[in-house]
């Protein structure tokens, strides 16, 4: 084997592992951005329930109002 096909060789070689840790970098942030996003999505979620109880219990205290003047009742 020639020294310029060694050398060749071994270029591609560490072509190959930089490539690979590149890859393996944009793996990571991926699965980085990922976790953050299902968190983040989590949360929400959370967050959206509760504001969905709270409209909820609004929308049936403004149901038993409307009712009452309706009926023309009196607030105690």
């Amino acid at each position: 084997m020639s020294g310029a096909h060694r050398e060749a060789i071994q270029k591609q070689i560490h072509q190959d592992w930089a490539n690979r840790e590149y890859i393996e970098v944009i793996t990571a942030s991926i699965k980085r951005i990922t976790d953050f996003l299902n968190s983040f999505d989590m949360s929400c979620r959370s967050r959206l329930a509760v504001l969905n109880e709270k409209l909820t219990t609004l929308e049936r205290r403004i149901d038993y109002l409307e009712a009452c003047v309706t009926q023309g009742e009196t607030l105690t």
